[in-house]
């Protein structure tokens, strides 16, 4: 197969997208994920070293980004990860990285439709969570452009309800009498715990990479979308989740214990008028983070499914909306099928896991890049990939060893595949 093409008689995606969507496509994915909900657990592993973990989990983000980028540009298709890891190391290690992808972020599309259940009615979580997945599948359903104007409206409403949490919390009383032990009571293991948690809010920038095939101009779009989509949301998380709006006013273990940190912070600043505002824009930020996995997951099916890794029959595209329509509805009847049946816990610990091992891959197929295929700096991927294996093996045991368990189970899996076909070509 050629760089860049889809193969014959299925398909080819439309390139519609430009630098500002899917920039809007990335932050709808990392700021709605994290801000509303890794916060509360990364503070009770990281203690006052909340603000440590974040640096650490950002430069991991850092180094992945800049891998899939360089990646992403030398392999404008669909798939991500899943095209890097098998055309640079092989079948194998292409397929258990789109393994770990689907898997992982099946998991974190009910993480994040069981959020907008618990804020909307939380003794109907679970009915809330499954019509927000069949209303998000059918949007993306109806085309990636129209994905893409609703994400840009997502991410405009909770940014506007940050930055009015940013200024209560600035002006608050409170402001003036928290203090900022920063790692005063933090641990190694609770920091490096506290950014595998934190790494899960990060992952969004995989959203741009995923549509390489329906991007206009790869090559451009995609290693200038996705930093300036990084950038942008560490400079939200820095300025909401450490310097001032949970910090601050609440102090490391107030956030720690706070359920809902950032309304608990309005609260706490004496702004009860922006508590419902700001679950409304929990509620918002996870609808974006939905909208955004549904439509990466189903477009790294599409590619699994074009090699026959899935049922070829998902690999269709419709011929006249340009989108992937078997993946995502089958992606859509999963996590819905899930939504109704996990908690939220246990789907964001065993995502994180997934999502870090699925960049692993990505920062080792970055690494045999050569100078004249776009290679970045050597160091970029060492540290990746290196960072990316810390910060899963120091995820809760019980997470390391279901999400273990479940990449063995994919890596078995192809290995049968490949020995029937090997008799079968006898």
């Amino acid at each position: 197969m050629n760089r860049g093409s889809a193969p014959t008689g299925m398909g080819e995606m439309k390139r519609r997208l430009g630098v500002g969507d899917a920039v809007v496509i990335g932050l709808g994915s990392m700021i709605g994920a994290g801000i509303f909900a890794a916060l509360g657990p990364a503070a009770g592993a990281a203690g006052s070293g909340l603000l440590l973990a974040l640096a650490l989990a950002a430069v991991v983000a850092y180094c992945n980004a800049t891998s899939s980028a360089r990646l992403a540009a030398f392999y404008p298709q669909s798939g991500g990860a899943y095209v890097y890891g098998r055309e640079r190391l092989g079948d194998f290690w292409g397929y258990l990285a789109g393994w770990a992808f689907v898997v992982g972020k099946t998991a974190s599309c009910a993480a994040m439709a069981l959020t907008v259940g618990s804020y909307v009615w939380p003794g109907q979580a679970h009915a809330v969570a499954v019509a927000a997945v069949v209303a998000l599948t059918a949007v993306n359903y109806a085309g990636v452009q129209k994905s893409a104007l609703l994400t840009r409206v997502i991410v405009a409403v909770v940014l506007a309800v940050l930055a009015a949490l940013v200024v209560i919390a600035l002006t608050s009383a409170g402001a003036d009498t928290a203090r900022l032990d920063i790692g005063s009571d933090a641990t190694v293991g609770g920091v490096l715990q506290a950014a595998g948690l934190l790494f899960f809010a990060f992952a969004g920038y995989a959203r741009i990479a995923t549509l390489g095939e329906e991007v206009r101009d790869p090559a451009r779009t995609i290693p200038c979308a996705i930093p300036i989509a990084l950038g942008i949301t560490l400079a939200v998380y820095a300025l909401v989740a450490v310097a001032v709006a949970v910090l601050t006013v609440l102090g490391p273990g107030g956030s720690a214990s706070a359920t809902a940190p950032l309304s608990d912070a309005a609260s706490t600043a004496g702004a009860g008028w922006l508590v419902p505002i700001v679950r409304m824009g929990g509620v918002v930020a996870a609808l974006g983070s939905l909208l955004a996995l549904i439509l990466g997951v189903s477009r790294t099916t599409l590619a699994m499914a074009r090699d026959r890794h899935l049922p070829h029959a998902l690999a269709a595209v419709h011929p006249r909306l340009g989108v992937p329509h078997s993946a995502e509805l089958a992606v859509g009847a999963v996590v819905a099928l899930l939504a109704a049946t996990t908690d939220v816990r246990g789907a964001i610990g065993f995502s994180s896991l997934g999502v870090l091992a699925y960049y692993a891959i990505a920062n080792a197929s970055a690494s045999t890049l050569t100078k004249e295929e776009g290679r970045p700096s050597r160091l970029v991927p060492v540290i990746g990939l290196t960072g990316c294996a810390t910060l899963a093996f120091a995820l809760p045991a019980s997470t390391v060893i279901s999400g273990t368990t479940v990449l063995i189970l994919g890596a078995t899996v192809h290995g049968l595949r490949k020995a029937w076909m090997n008799r079968a070509s006898h």
